[in-house]
């Protein structure tokens, strides 16, 4: 057991050493005092924040539409990862069940920054490829969630409905679901929560919101018009979360 305790220190590691090797990376050049002294004058540049009314109007219009990507990207999301659950939860065959898992592999292997980048490509700049992005990404997490939902869901109400003559739709609208929603509106709000602050991301590749605001102002290195970006973010990010907590400890309770 000791050799295997060894082992499992010593070979991650090596790995690490093998990959500093490899990529040459040199962490002693961040100390240096030239490095220092650059880092410095850079983080001072980003104060004192740039608080004009005009610029505060445009980062309340950018928040605006970071939670418009966000929440609609997420609804989409939702609507569509249902449609793909159902099969591949088994619902309807085995042969579709394993060409929705298929697809829900697919969307969920592709990373939002990805998906962003096709989309600005297809549908051009703007929060229209930002919230189509989240969309396709968000369907492959949250359809796979679902898909586990139903799996588990104990089949005893629905099956008590069929017996008693209830069509197999209505069964499974009245004896399953009500069962398997609260889970489902806990993993909606929870991924609307990361989809913030992938919202704030998108705009690098111009999918609108405050990321693209943000990497706007770092490209004219406007760094002080940066920081209100990266403070709105914050303040954002963590009043949705507070919100999307709460919510789902409501449902749970």
């Amino acid at each position: 057991m000791r050799f295997v305790h060894w082992l499992v220190i010593l070979v991650p590691a090596g790995l690490t050493w093998a990959s500093f090797a490899y990529l040459s990376l040199d962490l002693g050049q961040l100390f240096t005092a030239e490095a220092q002294k650059q880092m410095w004058q850079y983080a001072v540049s980003f104060f004192p924040p740039d608080v004009s009314s005009d610029y505060l109007a445009r980062i309340g219009a950018g928040t605006l539409e970071t939670i418009a990507i966000s929440a609609i990207g997420t609804a989409l999301a939702a609507l569509l990862g249902l449609i793909l659950a159902l099969p591949a939860a088994g619902r309807f065959g085995i042969v579709a069940r394993v060409i929705a898992r298929l697809a829900l592999n697919f969307l969920r292997s592709i990373p939002e920054l990805v998906w962003a980048a096709l989309m600005v490509i297809a549908a051009g700049l703007g929060p229209f490829a930002g919230t189509l992005a989240l969309a396709l990404h968000t369907a492959g997490v949250i359809g796979r969630l679902f898909a586990e939902t139903l799996e588990n869901t104990p089949p005893e109400p629905a099956q008590a409905l069929r017996l008693a003559g209830s069509r197999q739709a209505l069964a499974f609208l009245y004896g399953t679901m009500p069962n398997v929603v609260p889970q489902l509106v806990a993993y909606s709000l929870y991924r609307w929560e990361i989809n913030i602050r992938m919202a704030a991301i998108l705009g690098v590749v111009g999918a609108g919101g405050l990321g693209q605001m943000l990497y706007f102002s770092l490209s004219l290195f406007q760094q002080q018009q940066a920081l209100t970006v990266i403070i709105a973010m914050l303040v954002l990010v963590a009043i949705v979360d507070g919100a999307s907590a709460w919510l789902r400890q409501r449902l749970v309770d």
